[in-house]
């Protein structure tokens, strides 16, 4: 009841993205209901049902990938002070919040099973009755658990994923850092106050032998105007660790794709529109995939690291930083769109419907539609949590005098050394995933 209310209760922005995420589990489980229908109308290949069943696997990956991120951005879920007090502490959000993703997907699969049945012919009154009746075994009862199993496949997975993305993690005691001195003395580096007269009346024998180096790292609780050492800024934040096993798997898939390119394997059959293939292409394209998801963050954080690079200035300093704190937020849903771009390079250069008379039919439209939208829409929506995340610190720059047109200018040069970086990646990636297909 409480995850209704606030699903009821979020504001239009919010209530947008729960929709976005509806209607991505609507196609995905319309697509998971084609491949019933087709089993149903060819009882004699259930190998070729099974594949369309397979290539459901990629528009399934990429709505859950999207609930993931939706949930993370939902404010009404979202941990606050005082919520422990009435029963609303770390767990019960996190069931809150795989509640309210459950809830979005399972209208979407009830509407895919509603259109399901219009297309069948089972149901009247509308536009389209029975349109594909013969393609969708309107002769054939529809078994209802089969269904109602591949329906509950996205809204399971969306939700466990959720849950696992959202569970509280214990947080390791904060380790002794430097000494901060203020209007009462001095306090340890982990926050707790020391006894009043220690080093002193207010601190002044401890200021007096201690390091020039060591001073200037203090961090001042005074008030502004009465601060007796300026904060440091903080350290760089460690590199993401996953780009070694990314480049690995990127690797390891474009060896898979050169090996298919030469050696004889067995084939295997495309979505329609494409040319059938060696199956170890299936393979590559799947590691490739993985290898760029994997590797987003770490090269994210590289260019941060670049852009500071060379005697940086305020503006190159701004944008580096910026980067290489939400290296782990943007990169890996940027990592997905660069593997879904090379994906729609490769069919776009593989697909000629003058040579083989074959057209993109209506599902492989629509699995690449979604695969499309949720990765591209993945990607937007960490975009708008690392904004809301860095909301206090635009507001700091903004109050000691940076004007608009920095920031604005900081966020272009963040695009633009993200577009040098991956683009040139991902048309690589492209051509030696459509050299296979090609010959």
């Amino acid at each position: 009841m409480l995850a209704l209310r606030l699903t009821r209760r979020a504001r239009p922005a919010v209530q947008l993205r729960r929709l976005l995420v509806a209607s991505a589990s609507a196609g995905t489980g319309f697509l998971l209901l084609c491949a019933l229908g087709h089993a149903m109308t060819h009882p004699g290949s259930p190998g070729t049902s099974f594949l369309r069943l397979t290539w459901c696997a990629a528009p399934l990956a990429a709505t859950v990938h999207f609930a993931v991120a939706v949930s993370r951005t939902d404010p009404g879920t979202r941990p606050r002070p005082g919520l422990a007090a009435i029963g609303l502490g770390p767990y019960r959000l996190m069931a809150v919040s795989a509640t309210t993703t459950a809830l979005s997907t399972l209208l979407g699969s009830m509407l895919a099973l509603l259109f399901f049945l219009h297309l069948r012919g089972d149901l009247t009154g509308m536009p389209f009755d029975g349109a594909a009746a013969d393609f969708l075994a309107a002769s054939e009862p529809l078994p209802l658990p089969a269904a109602l199993t591949l329906l509950t496949l996205v809204p399971a997975a969306a939700s466990l994923a959720v849950a696992f993305t959202v569970r509280p993690r214990e947080t390791k005691p904060p380790a002794e850092g430097p000494r901060r001195y203020g209007r009462f003395g001095a306090y340890g580096g982990s926050g707790a106050r020391e006894t009043f007269g220690a080093y002193g009346r207010f601190g002044a024998r401890m200021r007096r032998t201690e390091p020039a180096s060591s001073r200037a790292a203090t961090v001042s609780t005074e008030p502004a105007g009465s601060r007796v050492a300026e904060a440091a800024p903080d350290a760089p934040t460690a590199p993401p660790s996953g780009l070694p096993w990314g480049t690995a798997i990127l690797a390891a898939g474009l060896a898979v794709e050169a090996y298919a390119s030469t050696a004889t394997t067995p084939s295997a059959p495309m979505p329609g529109g494409l040319p059938t293939g060696p199956a170890a292409v299936l393979v590559g394209w799947a590691l490739t995939a993985i290898g760029l998801a994997l590797a987003g963050p770490g090269l994210t954080h590289l260019c941060g690291r670049l852009l500071q690079s060379l005697r940086p200035g305020a503006l190159r300093l701004l944008a580096g930083r910026v980067l290489m704190e939400e290296a782990t937020r943007i990169g890996r849903p940027l990592g997905v769109v660069c593997a879904v771009a090379s994906a729609a390079y490769a069919m776009a250069v593989l697909h000629d419907p003058d040579a083989d008379g074959r057209a993109l039919g209506p599902l492989t439209t629509l699995g690449a539609t979604v695969v499309t939208g949720c990765a591209v829409a993945t990607l937007i929506t960490a975009a708008v949590e690392a904004r809301q995340a860095r909301a206090g610190t635009t507001a700091a720059l903004l109050r000691l005098g940076a004007p608009p047109t920095t920031l604005r200018g900081a966020a272009a040069l963040r695009a633009g050394a993200l577009l040098a970086a991956f683009g040139p990646l991902t048309l690589v990636v492209a051509e030696l995933a459509a050299l296979p297909l090609a010959r």
